[in-house]
């Protein structure tokens, strides 16, 4: 054979490999409004970035009614190998629905696994496009054999490098477990869906008749079980937004996460600030507008926007550095703590934590969520899942009190007591075991009940409480507060302590690792 010829053939094997399940399958996934594997991959990589692996494996003939040549395409059922974003190294995999379903085979896992030892090894992060049918059913074994060998991977690579999931179709039964051991979860409105079980085995087992929308689509997961972290309107969005998350996080854990020079003046104050919160301390405020007000170009990145509203968590920069913020959000419900909320914020401040970033807290908590309900369903144990996030956590942190900073709410919430570096606190703040009004109706309710004008004495001794103890005055005295700043320099103090912190040093016991309440 001649070298022409044997060019013509390597040629005609990438055309058979890049053909996926033909233009027909090609056509029906285009008409279901989805993309083709390879067709994400070219949106979300950096131009001619991608480099593919593998492009002629095919499955095992071995296996039951898959022997048939015709039934074999090169590179299986998903696409892998490496590219770049925005010029930095990420390995990734894409299934592609138009070859038998995505379905997952042994070599369409091996494929997998291998980019992913690939990606811990180089510290890169690794990328998963999830479009699939599930186990492939004739493999048998083989094929479940395979979901646990990703599992496996998953789990190891946890806290090591960055793992992000994209569903942009059906991800059902076993194959959910994966995106569910990643870092983020991006999911598609109308395309996309994840559950264990699906709406017929549903209905046959439980008698409801529900939706593949109700019980697995895109909103489901965001602002019902909080299983995915970004919601996008179509797939292009999807692949934009992981873009855009991976500059706020480092290659690896031994990384810092990027440093993105700012035009934003690092010594702006903002005025608006001063009179953000309300003089009523019952009145609510939107805090992502603090938080847009203060941080570079007022740009944020929501994680978990649709899910536990009650605190808002997401990436932005300071300074061009990149910070993970925590914040109760005082309009909705009030800024409470509930099961939800206390796990959103402890998972996220564990990722920072994993990955270097350094953890910045805005605290307007009245206390955690009271009723037979929460108790029932361990707030308890929720909460404690906070606190262990905070207290575990050695990345710098900085908590902000702005206003209610109330009762276990207060220590759990990043206070100096559980090794936050720097507590600021603006003239608003009320740190107390509880909010005057509460605290008056205990230490005082004897002399209520005696008063000529209950009402009006109340109100005397609520504004004597706030003024000897609701206030930043007497935590500053003791030292649990580090300095009253007016909200108007807040941004500038934020950036001078981050540069502070930048060499910090910290580290926990030796141990295997700890119990975290589950």
């Amino acid at each position: 054979m001649t070298n022409g010829n044997h060019i013509d053939k390597l040629n005609q094997m990438r055309l058979r490999s890049a053909a996926g399940g033909g233009s027909d399958r090609i056509e029906k996934q285009h008409k279901s409004g989805k993309l083709t594997a390879r067709e994400r991959l070219d949106l979300l990589l950096d131009p001619g970035s991608f480099r593919e692996m593998d492009a002629f494996v095919v499955h095992r003939e071995r296996n039951f009614g898959m022997g048939d040549p015709s039934n074999q395409y090169l590179g299986d059922s998903v696409v892998t190998g490496w590219g770049t974003i925005n010029g930095r190294l990420v390995y990734v995999y894409s299934q592609d629905f138009t070859v038998m379903g995505g379905s997952l085979s042994e070599v369409h896992a091996e494929k997998i696994c291998k980019i992913m030892d690939m990606a811990v090894k180089n510290g890169a992060p690794v990328i998963g496009v999830n479009d699939s049918g599930g186990a492939r059913i004739q493999e048998g074994v083989t094929s479940l054999g395979g979901f646990a060998d990703i599992f496996l991977r998953n789990t190891l690579a946890s806290g090591v490098i960055p793992q992000l999931s994209l569903i942009m179709g059906p991800c059902a039964g076993g194959a959910v477990y994966s995106p569910a051991l990643t870092d983020f979860i991006f999911m598609v409105k109308d395309t996309s869906y994840m559950f264990v079980t699906g709406p017929d085995v549903v209905r046959a087992v439980t008698h409801e008749d529900v939706s593949f929308e109700e019980l697995g689509g895109a909103m489901t997961h965001n602002a019902v079980s909080g299983v995915s972290h970004v919601a996008a309107n179509t797939e292009e969005d999807a692949l934009f937004l992981t873009r855009e998350l991976l500059g706020y996080i480092p290659q690896n854990n031994m990384e810092d996460p990027p440093f993105e020079p700012t035009k934003d003046d690092p010594l702006r104050t903002e005025e608006a600030l001063n009179n953000l919160v309300p003089d009523d301390p019952s009145k609510p405020y939107d805090v992502k507008e603090l938080i847009k007000l203060i941080m570079d170009e007022g740009r944020f990145f929501e994680i978990h926007e649709h899910f536990a509203q009650n605190v808002v968590v997401g990436f932005a920069r300071l300074g061009g550095h990149s910070v993970g913020i925590v914040a109760n959000q005082p309009a909705v419900l009030a800024g409470v703590l509930d099961i939800d909320a206390s796990e959103k914020a402890a998972r996220f401040i564990r990722f920072c934590d994993a990955f270097n970033i350094p953890v910045l807290t805005f605290e307007d908590v009245p206390g955690f969520m009271p009723g037979m309900a929460q108790e029932h369903a361990g707030i308890i144990r929720s909460g404690a899942k906070l606190l262990y996030a905070y207290c575990e956590a050695t990345v710098p942190k900085i908590t902000i009190v702005t206003r209610k900073a109330y009762g276990g709410a207060y220590c759990v919430m990043n206070s100096k007591h559980i090794r936050s570096d720097l507590n600021l606190a603006w003239p608003t703040a009320e740190i107390a075991v509880m909010g005057p009004d509460g605290a008056v109706n205990i230490i005082f309710r004897r002399e209520l009940m005696e008063a000529d004008d209950p009402v009006a004495r109340k109100a005397e001794l609520v504004q004597e409480y706030r003024e000897k103890f609701a206030n930043p005055y007497v935590a500053a005295a003791r030292g649990f507060i580090d300095d009253v700043i007016m909200p108007s320099e807040t941004r500038p103090r934020l950036i001078n302590a981050l540069e502070m912190l930048q060499n910090k040093r910290d580290s926990n016991p030796p141990k295997k690792h700890g119990n975290i309440p589950l």
